[in-house]
């Protein structure tokens, strides 16, 4: 059993920064792929940034070169650096956890409860 549970988010103005967390209890998380997600109204959620066991990340499109992802195996955490955000960055933003490998869609096992970033222009 895995629980996570995401914090950083808040309310940055266009062109700003933050920098998300995701915790995780349990045991073995050096073994886990996380993956990060976000949901705007009325959207479905989307991929956003995953890293695997082994430490290979995966970005989507729209956040490469703006977006990073470490992990901290020694802390249990995941971060999420974002930079040079834009209003469409603006959803709630999910960690989740599934055995090694990154996967782009929504089949991981465990999820956080999310954590709201909103980008003013």
């Amino acid at each position: 059993q895995v629980q996570l549970v995401e914090s950083g988010g808040g309310l940055v103005q266009a062109g700003g920064s933050l920098r998300l967390s995701c915790a995780a209890s349990g045991r073995a998380f050096s073994r886990y792929a996380i993956g990060w997600f976000r949901q705007a109204p009325g959207k479905e959620r989307e991929f956003v940034v995953g890293i695997s066991w082994s430490g290979s990340t995966y970005y989507a499109d729209s956040v490469k070169g703006r977006f990073t992802i470490s992990r901290d195996n020694a802390k249990n955490t995941v971060y999420l650096q974002m930079n040079s955000l834009k209003p469409e960055d603006t959803a709630v933003y999910y960690c989740a956890a599934r055995l090694f490998q990154v996967l782009t869609t929504a089949q991981y096992d465990y999820w956080g409860q999310g954590t709201q970033v909103t980008v003013s222009s």
